[in-house]
């Protein structure tokens, strides 16, 4: 493997590892100040897609909740890989941020919509604030601990 490569994959394992922390703090903070505040339920957003996308569908309550995770942090790490390419580019914080959340959050919301999953426009400007807002989150989280712990 040529240097180039070598960099290349490191710098989309190190955004993996990223993903998943960024993912933990928008949770985090989903679960901790937003739901409480907005008494929003919990979303299986995640879950649904991965039903409608992989031959899974779970037969308890239990296990739908596992997909809903599993889901939710496998999404995350391809945010984290997105932040590894960036970063690969030359890009580094905030605008290295703006990138990824402009590019990943409009292929999310379109590809969901696409699959029949997302009707953005019946959503409330709550629904679009909680949504941009937390996958903001995520972005932002996944790129400091990108830049600060894992970069080269």
């Amino acid at each position: 493997m040529s240097c180039v490569e070598s960099s290349t994959v490191g710098a989309l394992g190190r955004g993996v590892v990223a993903g998943l922390a960024g993912t933990a703090v928008m949770t985090a903070f989903q679960k901790l100040v937003e739901m409480p505040l907005t008494g929003r339920a919990d979303s299986y957003a995640p879950a649904t897609f991965a039903e409608k996308v992989l031959p899974v569908g779970p037969a308890t309550a239990r296990g739908r909740t596992q997909l809903n995770y599993a889901t939710h942090f496998a999404l995350g790490t391809m945010w984290g890989a997105a932040y590894g390419v960036a970063a690969r580019s030359g890009l580094s914080g905030q605008r290295a941020v703006a990138v990824v959340f402009g590019a990943v959050y409009t292929a999310d919301v379109a590809l969901n919509t696409a699959l029949g999953l997302y009707k953005p426009w019946e959503w409330s400007a709550s629904d679009w604030v909680i949504d941009v807002g937390e996958k903001l989150i995520q972005a932002a989280a996944t790129g400091a601990v990108y830049d600060r712990l894992l970069s080269d």
